[in-house]
């Protein structure tokens, strides 16, 4: 009986490496899924923000070219 207990004891915690193991992997996982999602949204709103800076600059070349327009009209 004192052979079985060593093994069972290093069975045991063994199990509990696995388990400890197990969770580390799910909690991984849900953060990679949480950073993806923060991801895809970042890479959205820097879309979304370059449009509108393009969007800037091409209505203030339109003003920079009416004026040099009206600068050399008058």
């Amino acid at each position: 009986m004192s052979n079985a207990n060593p093994a069972l004891n290093e069975l045991y915690e063994v199990s509990g490496r696995i388990d400890r193991l197990l969770e580390l992997c799910r909690r991984l996982a849900e953060e990679n899924r949480g950073l993806r999602q923060s991801q895809e949204h970042l890479a959205t709103e820097r879309s979304n923000l370059l449009a509108k800076n393009e969007q800037a600059r091409t209505r203030v070349e339109a003003m920079i070219a009416r004026l040099r327009s009206l600068e050399n009209g008058a």
